[in-house]
């Protein structure tokens, strides 16, 4: 045998062990990791605000601080608005579900011919063995959905906890970065951290002011109908439609339609009216106004993004997919050298 395949007999074993390890330690640490990036995405999205901020005279900590428990607010707001919404169509149902039933059932006993009695229903619904299972299996799963709910609570403290550090010491952690880089990469380093704030921030600030002039135009028009729940309506409206690319404009405007056909059909046609018309507002003069001075995303490359980072990171993945775009999007613009087409056809 050669004396070298001892040695690369053990040299193979080497890098065999070390990329286990590697592997152990990265799926042990791979949740941490999609928390820093997420609150790294946080933190460049608030740092516009905080900057303005913090060259007025306000502390750094302090701006962090207020931008933050101001993104918490809207966030609780929008909870608070759909969660009501929820709740009381789920208690209409239930108070209206033993009329629905008595009316299901003297539809089929007519129809049916059958002699079927809502209290006999009730009983048999009541005292089988389906729903018995059915609340043991839910009470065997408290203990599963408790532990799901705590670290879920303890990422989101995780996530805070990072985006406050992250905005707040944002100059400290630059120039920590770049002295570790020659000084001939410093300036190109610092120059795509600056693209990175100006195209994300500036994407989501867009989408925001978007959101807040789409959910007041809907409310208007919501409460003008008499549709109830309109301010819940437009919280709706505004949000989903400019933070979910291509069908958030479907999914936004599918509820407040249902929800005016259960009181007026007419009502709702007016409301799908309205959907269509601002929609054609949106997209041809208002949104290309506003975004002029940020980054527009074409639609098909937001869609294509958000199905990315939803099979990379799940629902994570799905939130930062159109700011990681974006960024993407402001460095390509930056670095990436275009040549004017001198095709003579015409598009």
């Amino acid at each position: 045998m050669p004396r070298w395949l001892h040695r690369a007999f053990l040299l193979a074993l080497a890098l065999v062990a070390c990329f286990e390890f590697a592997h152990w330690v990265f799926d042990r640490l791979v949740g941490l990791l999609v928390n820093v990036l997420v609150s790294f995405f946080a933190a460049v999205a608030i740092e516009p605000a905080v900057a303005w901020m913090a060259r007025r005279g306000m502390r750094r900590g302090l701006a962090t601080g207020l931008v933050m428990l101001a993104v918490a607010v809207a966030g609780g707001g929008f909870l608070l608005a759909v969660g009501s919404l929820l709740v009381d169509q789920v208690t209409s149902i239930g108070h209206n579900l033993p009329a629905d039933v008595n009316k299901v059932v003297v539809w089929v006993n007519r129809n049916f011919h059958t002699d079927i009695h809502t209290g006999d229903l009730r009983n048999k619904v009541l005292h089988s063995g389906w729903l018995r299972s059915h609340l043991l299996n839910g009470a065997g799963s408290v203990v599963g959905i408790s532990t799901t709910v705590i670290g879920t609570v303890f990422r989101i403290f995780t996530v805070l906890l990072f985006t406050f550090y992250l905005a707040a010491d944002g100059p400290r952690l630059r120039r920590e970065l770049c002295s570790i880089l020659p000084p001939a990469r410093q300036a190109e380093a610092l120059r795509a951290w600056d693209i990175a704030v100006v195209k994300t921030g500036g994407y989501l600030y867009s989408r925001a002011l978007l959101a807040v002039i789409s959910g007041v135009a809907h409310y208007i028009l919501l409460q003008l109908l008499g549709v109830p729940f309109a301010p819940a309506l437009g919280v709706w409206v505004g949000l989903v439609s400019q933070f979910i690319p291509t069908v958030g404009t479907y999914l936004a405007g599918a509820l407040p339609i249902l929800i005016a056909f259960t009181e007026d059909p007419w009502d709702a046609l007016w409301v799908l009216i309205f959907v269509v018309v601002y929609q054609q507002f949106e997209n041809y003069l208002l949104q290309p106004r506003i975004t002029a001075r940020t980054v527009e995303i074409h639609p098909a490359v937001a869609f294509g993004s958000v199905i990315a980072g939803t099979a990379l990171l799940g629902v994570v993945g799905a939130l930062i997919a159109i700011p990681a775009t974006a960024t993407l999007q402001g460095f390509f613009a930056a670095y990436v050298r275009r040549y004017e087409v001198t095709d003579p056809r015409p598009e």
